[in-house]
């Protein structure tokens, strides 16, 4: 189950009270499974800056949940074909997803608890902004490794009239420091391997007679040798482009080959050496966020309860797994439990509404309920494959 239901109710005489309650609603037909979200004493300030603080949570949840499944997303995609790997490297603070929310603890070495909320709001925001600067700059240096990479493998593999030649040719294919003589490599389709060696000889003068070799073939292509005098060079493209054969540009120098194979090792060996810390830092600042996210959602409950419930605070924060089958049912009995807390629906239409504004909650009327809600998805695979 990857939808959680994060609540708030007043405390009855005491919170305990309320957790028993709710408890006992929905042990019958099991409509949920249910934890307690403890929310440290945090300072409350005054209405008008929770008012405002409300409306700032909302926008900074939507912000760090998305820097968190950015970086899901990226660490699937680092992965490449260990991408089903995923799953298991998403962990926030040493647990799974649902562990961690299920049995949070505020962290009060991250967010002392002595900070004023929208000082720890600050602090969330700073951190979770740092880690999506850090991403961006991270992840264009491997993505443009990766980018270089590729492109060299694609010349290792493609068509004759593309790929790297280096790999396939050897010195003795060419005259080598002659003054007069210089060797070409022309790309021939293989619908016309016939009418190469029959007329290559002809296509210039000046063509050394029987010098052509083929080296190599692919499905579409024949690579061949030709050795001519150097004057004629340019003749001899031209009036072999006229005929469909391609004379590839290439010369053959031995330090230059030997460092377009270096290149690519060279790719390989540092991408390999960015990979295993790359993924670390994407772990650690997935737990980070994670557990930052966890943070505000609790920081959102927090304000929303004491804008609803009033002083002195005294409500009970819950984490609630719904039935799939019976998400419905249980919504109703939540109604049934905590109608009266919407006390002005009796007096006229449309409060609802109303006390949802009053709250500075921007809710729509079809999201509003009686008590503080908010839904976490943890499924961080599901939204980014």
């Amino acid at each position: 189950m990857s939808e959680y239901w994060v609540i708030s109710a007043p405390g009855d005489k005491t919170c305990q009270q309320t957790w028993d309650t709710l408890n006992n609603a929905t042990k019958s037909g099991n409509l949920s499974a249910n934890y307690k979200f403890p929310i440290p004493d945090l300072k409350v300030g005054t209405l008008d800056q929770l008012v405002g603080l409300s409306d700032d949570l909302g926008k900074l949840d939507t912000f760090v949940e998305s820097v968190t499944r950015k970086v899901a997303q990226y660490l699937g995609e680092v992965l490449e074909d260990q991408r089903d790997k995923l799953h298991e490297n998403l962990m926030a603070n040493n647990s799974d997803l649902p562990t961690y929310l299920t049995r949070f603890q505020w962290d009060m070495a991250k967010y002392p608890i002595k900070q004023s909320l929208r000082n720890i709001a600050d602090i969330i925001s700073k951190q979770v902004g740092q880690i999506d600067a850090d991403l961006k700059v991270k992840s264009s240096a491997y993505n443009a490794l990766k980018g270089n990479l590729q492109n060299l493998e694609k010349k290792q593999t493609g068509s004759l009239l593309t790929r790297n030649l280096a790999d396939l040719v050897k010195k003795e294919h060419f005259i080598l420091d002659s003054e007069y003589l210089t060797t070409l490599l022309v790309i021939v389709p293989k619908s016309l391997f016939n009418d190469w060696i029959a007329n290559y000889e002809k296509i210039t003068n000046m063509i050394v007679p029987r010098s052509t070799q083929l080296i190599h073939q692919d499905n579409d292509y024949g690579l061949y040798t030709v050795t001519l005098f150097k004057k004629v060079v340019e003749e001899f493209k031209l009036h072999a482009r006229e005929r469909k054969f391609v004379v590839r540009e290439f010369s053959y120098n031995e330090q230059d080959l030997a460092a377009g194979k270096n290149e690519i090792t060279k790719l390989v060996t540092d991408k390999k050496k960015q990979f295993g810390p790359l993924v670390r830092w994407l772990k650690v600042n997935f737990s980070e966020c994670f557990c930052a996210w966890i943070h505000v959602k609790a920081l959102r409950v927090f304000v929303e309860s004491v804008l609803r419930y009033g002083l002195p605070v005294n409500f009970q924060a819950v984490v609630m797994v719904p039935s799939r089958k019976s998400m419905k049912k249980l919504r109703d009995v939540l109604q049934q439990l905590y109608a009266h807390l919407d006390h002005s629906a009796h007096h006229h239409s449309g409060a609802q509404q109303e006390s949802a504004e009053l709250a500075g909650l921007g809710f729509g009327q079809s999201d509003y309920f009686p008590y503080v809600f908010y839904k976490v998805n943890v499924d961080m695979i599901e939204k980014t494959a």
